[in-house]
């Protein structure tokens, strides 16, 4: 019988120590402002790129940031693999760790999925976004806030919209800053699963943090250094009920909102929908951080590249 060993890579941030993610983040900004600040890690390396939904920021970001490693970044689509045939996952993760180093997928199926290519394959796996999580994102997002503000401790952000595989990333990034306050506005019925905050809340207690959902904005902190949103609509998935839309509207992400708390940034994932989530001057506006959020996918997809090169 083939021995299966225990899974590598990056999963899930509720797995990382906070010394871990803080090491990440300033590692991220680090290579924001100097991208040749490495000595090639990946030399040598052959790094599969498994995307089957579409992806401009995260796929871009690994496939150039594997490049610059030093790594063969190989593409596969869709229907590439023969998982669309019907192969198992294990035997698809056997075949792959026989002859790539490492692995980055992003999928709208389960978590565990990518657990098992990486104990079949005996490889790294990188999670670039399962219907779970978003772990990628995250450090982003941390490298994001410390890029513009520096030390983060006691940074407040309000988050507003669904709670999606974005926003578990973001609770179990912010549960590890000390004295930071995360609020999760949602949509009531589109919250972030229990499991999720509930991890995210135990871990906070230990850092001083506070993660904290509701379900309207009237309760909204007073202060507020970030508000952030993303798309109503998450990749991969659709929502049972037709009129979902109306529930969501009191969540857009107007001038009007953002000027409740006039010294606030604003952060979106991207893709953003224009007049859903988000009003146009709001994204494009003069305190928009959200094209050096997309800016900084690069630099945190080669620290989670350099990462998980480096882990045993």
């Amino acid at each position: 019988m083939t021995e299966v060993r225990q899974e590598r890579g990056l999963f899930t941030l509720a797995e990382l120590a906070p010394p871990q993610i803080a090491g990440l983040t300033a590692r991220s900004v680090e290579l924001f402002h100097d991208g040749g600040a490495h000595e090639r890690p990946l030399d040598g390396w052959a790094v599969g790129m498994l995307f089957t939904q579409t992806s401009t920021r995260t796929r871009t970001a690994f496939t150039v940031g594997a490049l610059r490693l030093g790594a063969a970044p190989i593409a596969y689509g869709p229907a590439d693999l023969q998982l669309n045939t019907g192969e198992s996952v294990g035997d698809t993760g056997r075949v792959l760790g026989s002859m790539l180093d490492a692995l980055v997928a992003r999928t709208a199926g389960p978590l565990d999925e990518l657990r098992e290519l990486s104990r079949h394959g005996r490889l790294p796996v990188v999670n670039a976004m399962t219907a779970q999580e978003h772990p990628s994102q995250g450090v982003c997002d941390l490298a994001t806030l410390a890029l513009t503000f520096g030390d983060l401790s006691g940074i407040r952000v309000l988050y507003v919209g669904e709670g999606n595989n974005t926003a578990v990333a973001l609770a179990h990034a912010l549960a590890t800053v000390p004295g930071a306050r995360a609020t999760f506005a949602t949509p009531a019925g589109y919250g972030l699963p229990d499991a999720e905050l509930q991890a995210a809340r135990q871990r906070a207690e230990s850092t001083g943090a506070a993660v904290e959902q509701i379900h309207a904005l009237e309760p909204a902190p007073r202060e507020v250094d970030v508000l952030y949103t993303t798309r109503w609509q998450t990749t991969g998935t659709r929502k049972p009920d037709p009129g979902w839309r109306e529930d969501f509207r009191p969540f857009h992400v107007g001038e009007e909102l953002l000027d409740r708390w006039p010294r606030a940034s604003f952060m979106h994932d991207l893709p953003a929908h224009r007049g859903d989530e988000v009003a146009a001057r709001v994204l494009d506006g003069p305190r928009s951080l959200a094209w050096t959020q997309a800016a900084m996918k690069l630099s945190s997809a080669m620290a989670v590249l350099e990462w998980t090169a480096a882990a045993p």
